[in-house]
């Protein structure tokens, strides 16, 4: 039998994407990712609630004093607590931090992220507003390898999504939703089949 494929979430809102995943892992459409723990910077955030609905633990680690950061003793605490579970693969599914050297180093190359366009367009925060506001006609969601700088790292894969003439804001951003919750299960699965022997991830 293969080894599965450990995989910590790390989110900081109503975690959809987070539920997604469990639920493809639930159906057997992970791979043999498995995910071992939920990690969370808001107490009282609903993706905690995840953990008992899907029998994985899910804890609240205190991210201070630094509010849009991850830095120091917090870093540190997420560190250990990753490398705890001895996770293969870190999965950023919402986390609204930016991730520093240390953190970057102690999990370098099995960190990915997932962000709501069709990187390198509309980096950073609000992307689905960005697309909108710039009436492009098509945008999406990518996940991408974490580096340094913030969404900038390899892509691995991108979905795309039409903006219709008749789409508002919420709308769009129910079907950019819809489509990240297909492409991170995917993605994690295909990265469970494909690490190369260093840990990185194959094309």
């Amino acid at each position: 039998m293969a080894t599965a494929f450990n995989i910590v979430l790390l989110g900081s809102g109503r975690g959809s994407n987070a539920e997604a995943v469990l639920a493809a892992q639930q159906a057997g459409r992970l791979g043999r990712a498995r995910v071992i723990g939920l990690l969370c910077d808001q107490p009282q955030a609903r993706m905690l609630e995840l953990g008992p609905r899907f029998g994985v633990q899910a804890m609240y680690l205190d991210p201070a004093p630094f509010k849009t950061k991850l830095e120091g003793p917090a870093e540190q605490r997420y560190i250990a607590q990753i490398r705890a579970w001895n996770a293969d693969l870190v999965v950023l599914a919402g986390f609204m931090r930016v991730l520093k050297t240390a953190f970057l180093e102690a999990f370098a190359g099995r960190i990915i992220n997932l962000h709501p366009s069709l990187l390198p367009a509309f980096p950073g925060l609000e992307a689905i507003r960005q697309a909108f506001d710039a009436r492009v006609p098509i945008t999406g969601c990518s996940v991408h390898e974490v580096t340094a700088q913030v969404d900038s790292g390899r892509i691995l894969r991108q979905t795309q999504v039409a903006i219709a003439p008749t789409d508002t804001l919420e709308t769009l951003t129910a079907k950019i939703h819809a489509a990240e919750h297909e492409l991170l299960p995917r993605v994690i699965a295909e990265l469970s089949e494909a690490r190369s022997q260093r840990g990185r991830f194959d094309d």
